[in-house]
């Protein structure tokens, strides 16, 4: 695996587990702590989303300039090396969604949050008027 789709699945596996901790139920402070830490992040994470949409050009064009094995001429080694290669380009453009996917769920969690203790605090103010 090369380096670039080492890095991209260590960090679909953080982004999953950062919506997995904003998903489980917490108490109120912790949560919006943790909101407020991921929230931070979120900015200097956006990287990824480039970075996903480079690698997916990059696996279509490759996919584009691959060489096929469908005549006779092919041997099995061959058509076994063409298969592995486009499996691998099925799984990495399935990464590449995912952490663009995860990203976006991530920062919309977040939002949501936001907005919740936003309402909250109206609401309080219109409770003590």
């Amino acid at each position: 695996m090369a380096l670039q789709w080492l890095i991209l699945t260590y960090v679909v596996a953080a982004e999953a587990a950062l919506a997995l901790l904003l998903t489980l139920p917490s108490p109120k402070l912790l949560k919006s702590r943790l909101v407020s830490l991921i929230s931070l992040i979120l900015q200097p994470a956006l990287f990824i989303v480039p970075f996903a949409g480079f690698q997916l050009l990059d696996i279509y064009w490759k996919n584009e300039h691959r060489l096929s094995c469908n005549s006779e001429i092919c041997t099995a080694a061959e058509r076994d090396r063409y298969e592995k290669s486009v499996y691998k380009a099925q799984r990495n453009v399935i990464l590449c969604t995912t952490a663009c996917l995860l990203y976006w769920c991530i920062h919309r969690i977040c939002k949501y949050h936001k907005e919740i203790e936003n309402l909250e605090e109206v609401e309080k103010r219109y409770k003590n008027e």
